[in-house]
């Protein structure tokens, strides 16, 4: 993509992403996590609750480190060929700052990997629907690989939206849109959290959410024009059944990759079971007790869990 349009999207993105107010904290793992990794570190990406909220409380932060290649991050041949067929890998992190224990879960793409992944060709939505939402540069370079992250978080919110765009009604508002969207890829996940988060989530950053509808839409295929409500669009019947079956298709695509990523997390992140315990519970409600023989036989556990927890209502 290109044009002045382009450009002033992705520059709001790269205005946000070098966020000036980054927790200390958060800063401190970010550098801890570079240094771990070496120098094949082209950024550290900074998301989730943590910066939502802008505090580390009880949280674990959550970090993407992007990389030149895999082979180089890894003295483990098996991590990099893991990372290459089903990125990202899942690592756990702790770093001690201000006389207290940090704990960072850290996921790890190639920076090719990373702009095919929020590319409105790739089907799986793992990256486009994070990235989507705010994140900051904890650590970048060099400005061509800032440019490249902003290029790519651009491409991830264009492409969320022109996924979600067929399915709305013919006048949409802002809301709408995001809610739906988050809607949708929360479900596709399989994630845990409890229903109305895609709306918490809008309603959060609202301003912010409204300014870049109005900037990519534009960008997607679909003809979107202002209207009295926000947004109209021709969409037929056929397009948004086409759509319907897609993100039917992509619901049991993706949730398989999510338990495939599951599975091999166990083996890359240590106290694995534990943390999806904490992490299930801490959003459904649903609690979850960890024997001994489940954290001796994490891959055992760990697809016994998954069906015991689809049944209990952990996973939406």
């Amino acid at each position: 993509m290109a044009g002045e349009g382009w450009s002033a999207l992705r520059e709001t993105i790269g205005d946000e992403l070098a966020h000036p107010a980054l927790l200390p904290a958060a800063r401190a793992a970010a550098e801890a996590i570079r240094a771990d990794f070496g120098d094949t570190v082209e950024a550290v990406l900074f998301y989730g609750s943590g910066l939502r909220d802008g505090d580390d409380n009880g949280k674990i932060l959550d970090f993407y480190v992007i990389v030149r290649r895999y082979r180089d991050a890894y003295h483990n041949l098996a991590k990099a060929i893991a990372n290459k067929i089903l990125p990202p890998n899942v690592f756990y992190f702790e770093t001690q700052f201000d006389g207290r224990v940090v704990r960072s879960k850290v996921a790890v793409y190639s920076m090719a990997d990373f702009a095919k992944a929020a590319s409105r060709g790739h089907f799986d939505s793992y990256v486009w629907s994070r990235f989507a939402q705010p994140s900051a540069l904890a650590y970048v370079r060099s400005d061509e690989a800032a440019r490249q992250v902003a290029d790519a978080v651009s491409h991830a919110v264009v492409t969320l939206l022109e996924k979600t765009v067929p399915l709305m009604r013919s006048a949409f508002t802002s809301a709408e849109l995001w809610t739906r969207a988050f809607t949708e890829t929360y479900s596709v996940e399989l994630r845990s959290e409890r229903p109305g988060k895609g709306a918490e989530i809008y309603a959060a950053n609202a301003v912010r959410y409204d300014r870049l509808a109005q900037s990519a839409l534009p960008f997607t295929k679909w003809d979107v024009t202002p209207g009295p409500e926000g947004f109209v669009v021709a969409n037929s019947a056929s397009r948004r059944f086409r759509s319907v079956v897609a993100w039917r298709t992509r619901r049991i695509y993706c949730s398989t990759l999510h338990v495939l990523r599951l599975i091999k997390a166990v083996f890359t992140f240590a106290g694995g079971i534990d943390y999806l315990a904490w992490k299930i519970s801490r959003h459904s409600g649903v609690a979850i007790e960890i024997t001994p023989w489940q954290r001796r036989h994490p891959l055992l556990a760990g697809l016994t869990l998954f069906w015991r927890l689809r049944r209990s209502g952990a996973f939406r």
